[in-house]
């Protein structure tokens, strides 16, 4: 697959957006412990250090999580001492450089009162991981069929001046009908609306959604590197100043 990058040297805010999200606009969601964070485990299973290098960073994140517990952190390949890394997933960002945004008229805002029909489509489709309270995080938009949730789309991280697009599924039913397509370019016209940039995650196996997302204006900026990270409490580390 041929894949064109983006200098986004004045976008670094991105190479740590959940702890940008979590430590900014989605403050209100977070669990804190110095220089580690984490959403409510019933909006996001995400978790972030400010600085991967940093051992304060990860004794604090220890203190968060606790002995044996886990955490979902971006960039991580080598766990510090104390930490194990259990599995790995390889992804790809993409931030829009030529999306047309454009609301929809079948569109339809989604609330709690939906969670029932999102987690059924996403348990469905499985576009990523997707919690009760997920829908707090952002907008999120649907296209119902016959009373039936058939398409989603909304936005997830928001680290300042930005908003990720992410739950983007189709039931496999309706597929082939670029509902995709019109909810990104949907939920991204209200993102635009704000002044915010819209950009998004995708596996990096999953080279048919990169092709999509190219093909309609974004651009890769990097490729990344998703971890779950074990605490083992060997060698713990002690905080300093």
């Amino acid at each position: 697959m041929s894949v064109t990058t983006v200098d986004a040297t004045s976008s670094h805010i991105l190479d740590n957006p959940a702890w940008a999200a979590l430590t900014g606009p989605h403050a209100h969601f977070a669990e804190r412990i110095g220089r580690a964070a984490r959403y409510h485990q019933d909006v996001a299973p995400f978790h972030a250090v400010s600085d991967e290098d940093d051992p304060r960073a990860w004794a604090d994140l220890a203190r968060l999580v606790g002995p044996g517990g886990t955490a979902a952190v971006r960039g991580v390949t080598e766990a510090p001492d104390g930490w194990e890394v259990v599995s790995l997933g390889h992804g790809v960002q993409l931030v829009d450089t030529s999306l047309r945004a454009e609301p929809d008229p079948e569109a339809v805002r989604l609330g709690p009162q939906d969670v029932p029909q999102i987690l059924d489509l996403i348990a469905r489709t499985e576009p990523g991981p997707y919690r009760r309270r997920t829908v707090e995080m952002g907008t999120y938009l649907g296209i119902r069929h016959r009373g039936r949730l058939i398409a989603l789309a909304g936005e997830r991280l928001r680290p300042p001046g930005w908003t990720e697009i992410s739950a983007v599924c189709t039931d496999p039913d309706h597929r082939g009908r670029g509902l995709a397509t019109r909810l990104v370019r949907a939920v991204a016209a209200g993102i635009k609306e704000r002044g915010e940039h819209p950009f998004l995650h995708a596996a990096a196996a999953n080279t048919n959604a990169i092709r999509l997302y190219e093909s309609i204006g974004f651009t890769l900026r990097c490729r990344t590197v998703f971890s779950l990270v074990r605490h083992t409490g060997a060698a713990a580390l002690e905080r300093t100043a």
